[in-house]
């Protein structure tokens, strides 16, 4: 007798807690933590309240990031150059674009372009 393997649904195997994927539950700590440090400066002056929702907003901040890709709106030109791409690849080329003095540098494969 042969062996056959049968398909499986394997697609929500790789989440934390049903919602988070790995990438997902890391952005979210991150911005706990950032969150974190304002509840530490509100318990100071009493809003212990004020200090958890500005943590729970980060955090959820942090997951959105993680999570969600950037939607294609055929109204705005930026979006349609990275639409479907994910926001934190989205923010980390941001990032770079301004520390190496606003230069993109494309290379290109194949023959050399040279004259």
């Amino acid at each position: 007798m042969g062996t056959y393997n049968l398909p499986r649904n394997v697609k929500g195997e790789g989440r934390i807690l049903f919602i988070f994927t790995g990438k997902s539950f890391i952005y979210a700590i991150a911005g706990g933590g950032i969150g974190l440090i304002f509840y530490l400066i509100f318990a100071a002056m009493g809003l212990n309240m004020v200090g958890v929702i500005i943590t729970v907003l980060f955090a959820a901040i942090g997951f959105a990031i993680g999570t969600f890709k950037m939607p294609e709106i055929s109204g705005l030109a930026f979006t349609k150059k990275v639409g479907g791409e994910n926001l934190d690849d989205i923010i980390k080329r941001a990032i770079k674009f301004k520390t190496k003095g606003r230069k993109i540098y494309i290379y290109k494969e194949g023959k050399n372009n040279a004259k």
